[in-house]
């Protein structure tokens, strides 16, 4: 799961972003409104924890300038403004949920999970990718391949998910690491290579195909079809 972190508080954000790092979870930390207008447009985030009290802009004018762009990544406010009027304009305003400073980890790690949940449910109402024999869930993070189910690390699941809801367009080698690290983070220079290998050894070759000089993109349909049928034939 990828999060923006927006907050201007040095010793909270830091010590925010550090929590959600130890829970596994991808976090890009920005502290001020500009940089988070421009984070939002250049990556794609699975929610965004907003802090309203930002140096530079107010986080409601961020937030409604997020749903005039169509922006429907979910949004968390944390803040210490504990009035029901700041709720309840946070919500009108297009957040999905509101939690008052200081904020219990566990508490929040559930709030991501329902929010993350609404989502895939809206976007998806079945939440699972089909494509040929590969069968994706996205909301259990479990892959099959002609039914069996596919043992993927947490990075192998993320590359394979972006290609397929990306489909039938490329994805760049760019965009796949987007999706993977966030700011700041090192990236060795050929893991989006490694990543792709190891899920053609662990489903067929044809699964990704390589378009040179631009990226990967998933393989034909009817191709993987005819590839399961023949080796079935093969084998009976």
């Amino acid at each position: 799961m990828k999060l923006l972190l927006v907050e201007d508080d040095e010793m909270l954000g830091r010590a925010t972003m550090n929590a959600l790092q130890r829970e596994s979870l991808r976090v890009d930390w920005v502290r001020n409104g500009m940089d988070a207008k421009i984070a939002a447009r250049s990556h794609e985030y699975d929610a965004i924890l907003l802090d309203l009290g930002l140096p530079d802009m107010a986080g409601e004018q961020f937030l409604q300038q997020l749903r005039g762009l169509k922006n429907n990544t979910p949004v968390i406010v944390l803040t210490a403004r504990d009035q029901m009027r700041d709720r309840v304009n946070a919500l009108d305003l297009g957040a999905d949920d509101y939690l008052v400073k200081p904020v219990d980890l566990a508490e929040l790690g559930a709030r991501l999970r329902a929010v993350r949940r609404r989502a895939s449910a809206t976007n998806d109402a079945s939440n699972v990718q089909v494509h040929g024999p590969l069968e994706l869930e996205q909301g259990t993070r479990v892959a099959r391949w002609c039914g069996q189910e596919v043992t993927l690390t947490a990075k192998e699941f993320d590359v394979l998910e972006a290609l397929l809801l990306r489909r039938p367009r490329v994805v760049s080698r760019q965009q796949l690491e987007d999706v993977l690290y966030g700011w700041g983070d090192e990236i060795e220079s050929n893991a989006i290579e490694v990543y792709v290998h190891f899920l053609r050894r662990k489903f067929t070759p044809g699964l990704i195909m390589t378009v040179r000089g631009k990226g990967y993109q998933m393989g034909n349909e009817d191709v993987l079809n005819a590839e399961v049928a023949r080796k079935a034939r093969q084998a009976s």
